[in-house]
């Protein structure tokens, strides 16, 4: 795999699955992009949600599998760093992981929440709709 250069937050591969508003962009980035497991287990989490058989999860999963990126004790540190400067916005434990993870490669979150767009992390925000 070349060298990522977006992380995708779960919203926005969620988005790609049902075919919603931005989707599209987000597959244009999939061969340069990379996703934390914290935000695979959401991914897969919905799926269960959505009633899909385990046939279609694991579909899915076969798409995702080369672009998750284990969650390891340094994204835990800067994860738990992003607490101070993102809780004002209601961003939630995965939501800081994919922060993290793009903040260690230097690289743009790709979403699909717009408040994201307002949080000051240094990681430049991509919303999708």
């Amino acid at each position: 795999m070349a060298a990522p250069t977006v992380v995708l937050d779960s919203s926005a591969v969620l988005a790609m699955f049902k075919a919603e508003t931005g989707w599209d962009r987000v597959v244009a980035v999939l061969p340069r992009a990379v996703l934390s497991t914290v935000n695979a287990a959401e991914v897969y989490s919905k799926l269960v949600e959505w009633k899909l058989t385990r046939e279609e999860q694991m579909k899915f999963q076969a798409m995702l599998v080369n672009l998750v990126v284990p969650y390891d004790n340094d994204l835990a540190l800067r994860t738990g760093a992003l607490r101070a400067t993102t809780k004002e916005f209601g961003l939630s434990f995965a939501d800081r992981a994919c922060l993290a993870l793009a903040q260690r490669l230097g690289v743009r979150v790709m979403t699909a929440d717009k408040i994201w767009a307002k949080v000051k992390t240094g990681v430049e925000i991509d919303v999708i709709r």
